[in-house]
């Protein structure tokens, strides 16, 4: 037996001995004031409540007892969980210390990788990091949350051997995610911009060796196609200088779609782009259909809490002590009554709800230029919350500010929540339509933007007729170069204030993308999205090669 307080336990007995000796004192001085009156009441006094000193004393006793936190015995707990097998592999070489991704390349990844493990609560999660070789930091578990302790701590430095050594992390992912159960789909993401320094051969091989066990492999890209310097900075983030080869020639680094591209057609896996803003959100979605399987995790608790022991027998005793003595079950009935009459009213609404804010006043009053300076003035007090960054981008998109409405609506699509996730990037699209109409020099630009976030969107909700609609309108207008009518979706929808905002801009355009009058049925808009996925498909493994093989380089330090 163990005590969380072991001092609470030796004040023990002296507050036990002060309660029964102040108890004992009110006794006699309410048996001397009876014997005033009469023997006969001095006589009654003296036979009531004899004993309720003492239990008085064995009830505080029994309190500081517990307030001492006794501990024995073991508890065996067994945590359920229905999940597939996944296992991250994070590049941590230099190269992913580039900056062309916010903050950086290991920045983002490691980001996206803690959001995924957050919405994959409940899978088994394993944990790798590989630079010039490969470390296995957690094994296949279902503890999310030391997997984001574990990707807090990545860092170039925890790495010996500098370099990107990509065929032993997926050979390593491989072996890891064979010891787990056959029951359920095995998924390796890795993350990485694709600067494999290793032989190509080999992490060909190791690839295909995934396809053959039918290990699902997830290539989330990162960085970007054109060559950028890799800084080096010191505690305080103060840049000191640009990383340099053996040679004092500084380095430039970029993403090799051309290796992702063969590693992901070896094992016939899926890319994640660089350019989805929500990476994570992606891989998400690709894994929802995977096999999960039930299973069991146990492990044994020393020193259960046995506090509630001591608090029930002096309970009980207090309880014995009130029911001995008339005068005291009466005034604790009552004490219970009106206890009882406080909790229900405590229970009763005293207080109306949240009233309407100003902002949303005002834009229920179609006065867009108020409700777009309230929505500011909100921001100013909550620029942590998305979804006041979305009722700014949406107030600014219904006043035709599309550089302000971009800002805030980017920032907003980034959220947490994936329903402020889904509205944020419709709304982006929809700013994309309509911009492609106004701007008719860079409109390819904008109908490209508007169907990658049609995209995204559809990839948070699959079924949302609205973003099918307007995706093959964007798709469309890119590749008929007709104007059609409208300007995409009829019009944004009002901000939700305090609340997760309402659908932002749900409705479909009632025109033909071409100018005629006719729309597009449920089946048709499924069949041209069918055609789309096919379409990148073949995109991406004609920009690959399926034969292709790149100039093996030498090993190097980033």
């Amino acid at each position: 037996m163990t005590f969380d307080a072991p001092v609470v336990l030796l004040l023990a007995p002296l507050l036990g001995g002060a309660v029964w000796f102040a108890a004992a004192w009110a006794r006699r001085v309410r048996v001397r004031r009876a014997a005033a009156w009469a023997a006969e009441t001095a006589r009654a006094a003296s036979a009531a409540g004899r004993w309720s000193p003492t239990a008085l004393s064995v009830a505080a006793f029994l309190g500081a007892v517990a307030l001492a936190g006794p501990r024995w015995g073991e508890e065996k707990i067994v945590a359920e969980t229905r999940g597939l097998n996944l296992v991250f592999a994070v590049d941590i070489s230099r190269s992913m210390l580039a900056e062309d991704a916010r903050p950086n390349r290991l920045g983002r990844a490691v980001r996206e990788a803690r959001r995924l493990a957050q919405d994959l609560d409940g899978d088994r999660l394993g944990l790798i990091a590989f630079a010039g070789s490969s470390y296995i930091l957690s094994p296949l578990s279902v503890d999310a949350s030391a997997i984001s302790l574990y990707l807090d701590a990545l860092d170039p430095d925890v790495a010996s051997a500098g370099g990107t050594a990509l065929a032993p992390a997926l050979q390593q992912g491989r072996e890891l995610l064979g010891a787990g159960t056959a029951f359920a789909d095995r998924v390796l993401v890795v993350i990485t911009d694709g600067e494999a320094h290793d032989s190509l051969p080999d992490v060909l091989a190791q690839a295909q060796r995934l396809g053959h066990e039918g290990i699902h492999l997830i290539l989330v890209a990162e960085g970007g196609r054109s060559p950028v310097r890799i800084p080096r900075r010191d505690d305080r983030g103060a840049l000191q200088g640009w990383q340099q080869d053996d040679a004092g020639q500084v380095i430039a680094t970029s993403r090799r779609d051309e290796v992702l591209g063969a590693v992901a057609d070896a094992a016939q896996g899926t890319i994640v782009s660089a350019e989805l803003p929500d990476q994570a959100g992606a891989v998400r979605d690709l894994v929802a259909a995977f096999k999960r399987s039930r299973s069991s995790e146990s492990h044994g608790e020393q020193g259960r809490p046995r506090a509630w022991i001591a608090l029930l027998a002096g309970a009980a005793l207090l309880f014995g002590a009130s029911l001995a003595r008339r005068t005291a079950s009466l005034i604790g009935i009552a004490l219970l009554v009106a206890g009882d009459g406080a909790t229900a009213r405590a229970q009763t609404p005293s207080s109306p709800p949240h009233p309407r804010s100003e902002a949303e006043k005002a834009w229920d009053r179609g006065q867009i230029a108020l409700a777009r300076a309230a929505y500011l003035v909100e921001l100013t007090k909550r620029r942590q919350d998305d979804t006041a960054w979305f009722n700014v981008g949406t107030a600014a998109l219904a006043a035709a500010d599309f550089e302000s409405a971009r800002a805030g609506l980017g920032h907003a699509a980034g959220s947490l929540d994936p329903d402020v996730r889904f509205r944020a990037l419709y709304n982006l699209g929809l700013l994309e339509l309509r911009a492609a109409v106004a701007d008719s020099a860079s409109r390819d630009a904008h109908l490209a933007d508007a169907e990658r976030a049609y995209r995204e969107a559809l990839l948070l909700k699959p079924h949302h007729l609205p973003s099918k609609w307007n995706l093959e309108l964007a798709i469309r207008r890119r590749g008929g170069g007709g104007r059609g009518g409208g300007g995409g979706a009829s019009s944004t929808t009002p901000p939700g204030g305090g609340q997760p905002p309402p659908s932002g801009g749900a409705g479909r355009d009632t025109q033909n993308p071409n100018g005629g009058g006719g729309q597009l049925s449920q089946a048709q808009a499924d069949e041209v999205l069918r055609s789309i996925g096919e379409e990148e498909l073949r995109t991406r493994r004609d920009k690959s090669g399926r034969t292709r093989r790149a100039v093996e380089p030498k090993v190097k330090d980033w």
